[in-house]
């Protein structure tokens, strides 16, 4: 995905179109390639030309891509076998820059990079069968575009590949985890300006929302300045990331993959409380949690924030109470119980507010200990006996976006001390508040808007 200059696309001799015309049967007809399968150089080949290949837009036929195409999958294809159910990386040279052992990232996780510099988004799907589907993976970490947009390839061109790129990996596997990055940004230097790479985010969203096999990760606000721009720190080319940009890149990933069960499979079962606190969850269910009836005010609050912001998320009203003693997960899905920590999952539908309470309340006075992780831009938020304390990824969500001490995407300590009706609050020691009003009884609970926010070492002591 170097800097390149539009040159005439070569022309084909007639065994490269006949080869486009196979590839692309096979690429949606023909059964999985056996793992122990290698392809022969013409069948890896880049087709020398668009006619019946399948998706729109761009595909690159520079001298060195074409080179690099071939040296890239032919690698690939040999190693198929070794290959099978890995994490794969999907896309271009941002995915390639990785390396293949991935910087020492994802240690104890199989992966696999299928990145090449300079790949579009019908590249990725020209390939996809060999190059992915013949893994038989066990997720798939997508990102793709930026290249689409340098090439001048429209946006809703650009998302219709993207859907083909979904459809054809949930055929292969209905369950198959798909984490999808936004484009990162980059700059009107490089001919991938902010306004174009938010189109295409916001056609990617609209592409697969609702489709729960997709996790969306907001790697595009991660990675913007205040302008929409990349930031030279972390990419200094204003289009790659540099060591700094992998490592966000890395510990973004780290709490879907954790979520997913590829990494902190035993970590925090074991905790247990110091003396004078109790557990408010078990880290093995949902025990003690469950759903309430939406309150008045927050039917009244959902409807005026509705009706005012085109961008308000949904929230759908409750009218029953449901306990969730020996379940893993809610009904839908939002929240679950995973290896000590209980998640709250991004939404397939985008935004989507939910709120998960206790059981029982709290008329006493107490002192209430949890740690919390989030992803980028990701937004919840912890109720006291009511009211909402903001719980998020404070770095770019806010509102306190200028903790000293908050670490981004990793975890934080959160110490809410309740006396007299008034909640003071702490994370990592810097102040939130010191003067929220909360009602004399009511339940705990936690708030899913936006994003992934996980909840661990949950504990409260009587005052």
């Amino acid at each position: 995905m170097v800097r390149l200059f539009t040159t005439p696309p070569m022309r084909s001799r007639p065994i490269f179109s006949a080869l486009g015309l196979s590839l692309a049967a096979s690429l949606f007809h023909l059964p999985v390639a056996s793992a122990a399968s290698e392809k022969a150089p013409y069948e890896l080949a880049l087709p020398a030309i668009d006619d019946g290949l399948p998706g729109v837009g761009p595909l690159r036929r520079h001298t060195w891509f074409q080179k690099l195409w071939l040296e890239r999958r032919q690698m690939w294809s040999a190693a198929i076998e070794a290959d099978q159910g890995a994490v794969v990386f999907l896309g271009d040279s941002i995915t390639q820059g990785w390396g293949p052992d991935f910087k020492g990232y994802f240690k104890g996780v199989k992966v696999a990079n299928r990145g090449i510099s300079g790949d579009t988004s019908r590249g990725v799907l020209l390939r996809l069968q060999d190059d992915v589907i013949a893994l038989n993976p066990a997720a798939v970490v997508l990102l793709i575009g930026t290249n689409d947009i340098e090439e001048v390839a429209r946006a809703d061109a650009i998302a219709s590949n993207l859907s083909l790129i979904i459809a054809r990996l949930q055929a292969h596997r209905a369950d198959l985890p798909i984490i999808l990055c936004h484009v990162f940004p980059s700059s009107a230097k490089q001919r991938r300006g902010p306004e174009l790479i938010r189109d295409v985010n916001e056609r990617y969203l609209a592409t697969v929302k609702g489709n729960p096999g997709v996790i969306v990760l907001d790697t595009w606000t991660l990675f913007a300045n205040a302008a929409g721009d990349a930031k030279l720190p972390e990419m200094p080319d204003l289009l790659h990331p540099n060591e700094a940009g992998y490592a966000k890149w890395a510990a973004a990933l780290h709490p879907l993959l954790a979520t997913l069960g590829f990494v902190e499979t035993t970590t925090d079962l074991d905790w247990q409380p110091e003396p004078g606190f109790t557990s408010l969850f078990n880290g093995h269910d949902l025990t003690g949690w469950g759903y309430r009836p939406t309150s008045p005010a927050d039917r009244e609050s959902a409807r005026r924030w509705q009706a005012n912001s085109p961008d308000a998320a949904e929230w759908p009203f409750l009218s029953e109470r449901t306990d969730f003693d020996g379940r893993t997960h809610s009904p839908e899905n939002r929240f679950a119980a995973i290896n000590g920590r209980l998640v709250v999952k991004t939404p397939p539908r985008g935004r989507v507010v939910r709120q998960i309470w206790t059981t029982r309340e709290f008329p006493e006075d107490f002192v209430l200990k949890l740690e919390f992780r989030a992803t980028p831009h990701a937004d919840s938020g912890i109720y006291l006996r009511g009211p909402q304390l903001q719980c998020r990824d404070y770095a770019l969500a806010g509102p306190w976006k200028d903790l000293p001490h908050y670490r981004p995407q990793d975890w934080n300590e959160m110490v809410i001390t309740v006396r007299n009706g008034i909640a003071h609050a702490t994370c990592n020691g810097d102040l939130l508040t010191d003067d929220m009003a909360v009602p004399a009884t009511g339940p705990l609970g936690f708030e899913g808007d936006r994003g992934q926010t996980e909840y661990r070492r949950i504990r409260y002591k009587t005052l």
